[in-house]
């Protein structure tokens, strides 16, 4: 009786509401509507995977510090690393966060790693599973762009590569989504699993690039182009060149709008392929919310607007409600 009741525990996840939100903006709404029985592991694993992405965006920190530290806090997931949790603290903490949200949860780290120790195996193994793939990339990214800068930046090569990146830090995520509902959740699906894992990679790729798209700006300014440079030179442009002649890119920066609303309208499938109001909003609320965010990009490309592009409180609501409305609906799938 005692080791069920601690499974119980570890599936609602002990997690610590003010830090979630402090560190996961809109999208705590999704992750606060979720059902129970995901709610703690997907909460817990989106702080983790917060954490492995401020350990990489630790810009006050040298490259070499940054990469120990994720090697670090990969190998405190792994199984038995119980024992050694109190290790990864004083590593973490050396980095330096100049964000408040993300230094406590860096602070919170061993309590929150213990948790995740907590969840029987097959949680557990579908959230390092994932975290990999989501380390993986950022390590990828530290050792493409860490020596990059505004007057010397480094870019992806191709449109192959742009792809791969938004797959491993989140179209891996759409797919972990969905395999850790089917575990907990065993009546969630109402299309094939397969199905559904494809539209959620798909769905989280979407999401991804809308926020490289937003985010163009202020990533070419510390030497980051997510913007393929096979691509750049059709229009006759490097890397370096995009932000005082950003009207020359528009033609590859429109390819990429595109591509974002393509993988985008997989969510709408998604919501329609799943069963649960909560968990229908769940996903639908990021999904109304990244298209609002698409179109504001295209009415502004960022490139050629000053300040950094975000959608107000009111098109947040707007979208909240529209989320409810739409979670309480099942239409047909045919």
């Amino acid at each position: 009786m005692k080791r069920a009741d601690s499974g119980a525990r570890a599936r609602s996840g002990d997690v610590p509401a003010p830090l979630l939100a402090a560190v996961s903006r809109s999208f705590y709404l999704s992750l606060k509507f979720l059902p129970p029985p995901v709610r703690g592991p997907l909460s817990l694993a989106y702080l983790l995977a917060r954490a492995s992405d401020t350990i990489a965006d630790a810009a006050l920190a040298p490259l070499g510090a940054r990469l120990e530290a994720l090697a670090a806090f990969e190998a405190a997931l792994a199984p038995g690393a119980q024992a050694s949790l109190e290790a990864v603290a004083p590593i973490l903490a050396g980095l330096g966060c100049t964000h408040p949200g993300e230094a406590r949860l860096l602070a919170r780290i061993c309590p929150i790693l213990r948790s995740y120790h907590g969840f029987p195996s097959p949680l557990r193994n579908e959230i390092q599973a994932v975290l990999a793939t989501l380390i993986g990339g950022q390590r990828g990214d530290l050792l493409r762009f860490g020596y990059a800068t505004e007057t010397a930046p480094q870019s992806l090569v191709s449109a192959a590569d742009t792809e791969t990146y938004t797959y491993a830090v989140a179209g891996c995520v759409g797919e972990f989504w969905t395999r850790l509902c089917a575990l907990e959740l065993p009546d969630f699906a109402r299309l094939p699993l397969e199905e559904l894992l494809h539209l959620g990679c798909q769905f989280g790729q979407g999401l991804q690039l809308v926020n490289i798209l937003r985010d163009l700006p202020a990533d070419l300014r510390v030497g980051r182009c997510y913007l393929p440079a096979d691509q750049l030179r059709t229009v006759g442009l490097q890397p370096a060149e995009l932000l005082c002649a950003p009207e020359r890119a528009r033609p590859v920066f429109e390819h990429w709008l595109d591509k974002a609303a393509d993988w985008l309208s997989a969510g709408e499938r998604y919501v329609q392929g799943i069963n649960g109001h909560r968990l229908r909003f769940s996903v639908s609320l990021p999904r109304r919310l990244g298209q609002e965010t698409l179109a504001l990009l295209r009415r502004h490309p960022p490139l050629e607007t000053p300040g950094r592009l975000r959608v107000h409180r009111g098109t947040v609501l707007r979208c909240a409600l529209g989320s409810l409305l739409e979670s309480a609906t099942r239409p047909s799938l045919d």
